[in-house]
């Protein structure tokens, strides 16, 4: 018994120094957390999903996506690009001292001393900056993930697994809810080889009445339904590809700055 007292203590430390790390900890770092400004803009990030797609994140969460897909763009550094924007009024000792310059793949410093010797020359340049990493070179996302990203989501669906690929910004590389919803329906009619369960209950096949339902999805005949009958989704379908078509990690922030790619011309 008189080891009671100190058997009491340790477990009681242990337990306060548990509870200091998992929870106290990360209220402190995160518990505070805001919208923060976007770099080089007025906006603030992030904003509050629109409420169809937050009902897909409940979607997302009953449905067990998070066991198979991470929502974690990982990042391994930046690097620098120096892009000519015109010649100015020497073309030639311009095109001259970009024949001995490096130009892509700078470090900041490299980058400002060959900014600084083309526009001595006459030209007009623009660094850009852009994230490097495995995940990037995927196209899995343009910058890291980062605490702001997921300020508005409960529960978090960072998850832990690559089944399939990250989802972080999966709203900007696949825009198509059409494709998103076909590919809930019938994985493999659109990624040869997928390991993706189908999500066919997330689907109603029906009858097509007088008129075929205009949400009825165009499935090749290896996959369409009977002669007289459609696929339509239900509305908890629609809800997880909104909430699918909502995760982007495209806008530059202070802690995860990168270059915008420029709009594509019509």
């Amino acid at each position: 018994m008189k080891n009671g007292f100190v058997i009491f203590l340790s477990v009681a430390t242990v337990l306060l120094l548990s509870w200091g790390a998992l929870v106290l900890a990360p209220q402190m770092q995160l518990g505070g957390a805001r919208q923060v400004p976007v770099l080089n803009s007025t906006d603030v990030y992030p904003l509050a999903r629109p409420g169809t797609a937050a009902q897909g994140l409940q979607v997302y969460r009953a449905n067990g996506c998070a066991a198979c897909h991470t929502e974690q763009v990982q990042q391994d550094g930046v690097a620098c690009d120096v892009v000519l924007l015109a010649a100015g009024k020497n073309p030639s000792a311009v095109s001259n001292l970009l024949a001995t310059l490096k130009l892509t793949g700078l470090d900041e410093g490299s980058a400002l001393s060959a900014s600084d010797r083309i526009a001595a020359a006459g030209g007009k340049v623009e660094t850009r900056i852009r994230a490097t990493g495995s995940d990037i070179a995927r196209g899995w996302g343009l910058r890291h993930s980062v605490a702001e990203d997921f300020l508005y989501d409960y529960p978090v669906a960072l998850g832990s697994l690559r089944v399939g690929p990250d989802l972080a910004d999966v709203g900007r590389r696949l825009p198509d809810p059409n494709w998103q919803l076909q590919h809930l329906y019938a994985p493999r009619s659109l990624v040869k080889g997928s390991v993706m369960p189908p999500f066919r209950y997330l689907f109603e096949t029906r009858k097509i009445g007088a008129v075929p339902s205009p949400d009825a999805l165009n499935l090749p005949a290896e996959f369409a339904p009977a002669v007289g009958y459609e696929v339509v989704p239900k509305p908890e379908a629609q809800q997880l590809v909104a909430y699918l078509m909502s995760l982007h990690t495209d806008v530059p922030l202070y802690n995860a700055p990168f270059t915008p790619p420029a709009p594509l011309k019509p």
